[in-house]
């Protein structure tokens, strides 16, 4: 009966435990892996939904971030604050001039308004 059970531990030590320890470590390898797909994947949607906005929504994101309302923008550039809601709802857009404003204001160049716009 004891060599039985000197066998069986014998079988739990050399076998069983690093099946055990094998499949534990797969399963963590799957998750980690798993894991870098998700964040790669969440920030190429999110480069993607940025490269995809319309010009009203890159303006409206450039006023927010400034800290603007509408009508300190509208009085900036010269325009109505309902010009400005238009732009930005895409209803119309700014004209070249109110563009090279626009970009001023926010402190970017016009390509950088533009680049976004799908």
């Amino acid at each position: 009966m004891a060599i039985i059970a000197g066998v069986v531990v014998l079988w739990c030590i050399l076998i069983l435990i690093p099946l055990v320890s094998l499949l534990i470590f797969g399963i963590i390898c799957l998750i980690v892996k798993a894991s870098r797909k998700k964040v790669t994947s969440s920030e190429i949607q999110k480069e993607k939904t940025d490269m995809d906005k319309t010009l009203g929504a890159t303006i409206k994101e450039h006023r927010i971030n400034c800290k603007m309302t509408q009508e300190f923008v509208a009085e900036s550039v010269g325009v109505s604050r309902q010009a400005v809601s238009k732009w930005e709802s895409g209803l119309s857009e700014p004209s070249t001039s109110n563009l090279l404003a626009l970009a001023n204001l926010f402190g970017v160049s016009v390509e950088d308004l533009l680049n976004r716009v799908k």
